[in-house]
């Protein structure tokens, strides 16, 4: 059953914009960061490294999280019209089933939303000369997934709040303030309590710092607890609406 709600997910998505959105933030946000390490090299002189704060920063602190949003809201657009939940929620097929499959769906397309940055980055660091006069950081890829990872906590909350907001846009504002949150709390050293906070410190975003085995495993424990919750409430609501 699974299967097939992933199927009637990726129909929708098939023609749609969305992937339009998929390819422009990332690239305006990397555009950006470029743009800002080739006007401060004389600062910036740690190959890969300087780059990667200038493109991730843009990148994994405010665009990634908005296009989280995006994608959550878009996904439960269709639902949200004519009280299609109502139709969705009478059919033969599990809540938590519904929820999954538009978890798998988000998150596969942010999976591949981290490649195509990870391609960005390199195409970066190749215009700027960098392979020629700095050594490739292999960290990059630990960042990559761990983003992916800490990303998957961002769609499980992002979902729950889409499911029950019918606005497109409010969900989208919620994701805005929340990056500042995060911000915050990564500042104060909070930063494993909180999912945008998580994603600073899995894209290696302010600190590329590699985590102790210790801080690596409050990482994906941390990352797993909220994906967890984001999906019980998920779940719990749309169960109720269904009642």
């Amino acid at each position: 059953m699974l299967i097939r709600c992933l199927g009637a997910e990726w129909v929708k998505l098939r023609r749609s914009r969305i992937w339009l959105v998929l390819l422009v933030l990332p690239v305006f946000s990397t555009l950006i960061g470029f743009a800002n390490y080739w006007m401060n090299q004389a600062i910036l002189q740690n190959g890969w490294y300087s780059l990667w704060t200038q493109v991730s920063l843009f990148y994994g602190e405010f665009f990634l999280p908005i296009l989280i949003a995006i994608c959550c809201s878009f996904v439960c657009r269709l639902e949200h019209v004519n009280r299609n939940w109502n139709v969705i929620l009478t059919a033969p097929v599990s809540t938590p089933t519904i929820f999954f499959a538009k978890l798998v769906v988000v998150g596969v397309l942010l999976f591949v939303v981290q490649l195509f940055f990870f391609v960005l980055y390199m195409c970066a660091g190749f215009i700027a000369g960098l392979y020629a006069h700095f050594s490739f950081p292999l960290e990059v890829f630990g960042w990559i997934m761990r983003g992916w990872l800490a990303s998957l906590t961002i769609i499980a909350f992002q979902l729950w709040l889409s499911t029950r907001i019918q606005s497109f846009a409010v969900p989208i504002g919620i994701s805005v303030c929340t990056v500042f949150v995060g911000l915050g709390l990564y500042v104060s050293g909070l930063g494993m309590f909180f999912p945008l906070s998580l994603l600073t410190i899995g894209m290696g975003v302010l600190s590329q710092e590699s985590l102790s085995l210790g801080e690596l495993g409050t990482f994906v424990v941390m990352c797993v607890l909220f994906v967890t919750s984001g999906c019980a409430l998920g779940i719990r609501h749309l169960t109720r609406a269904g009642l």
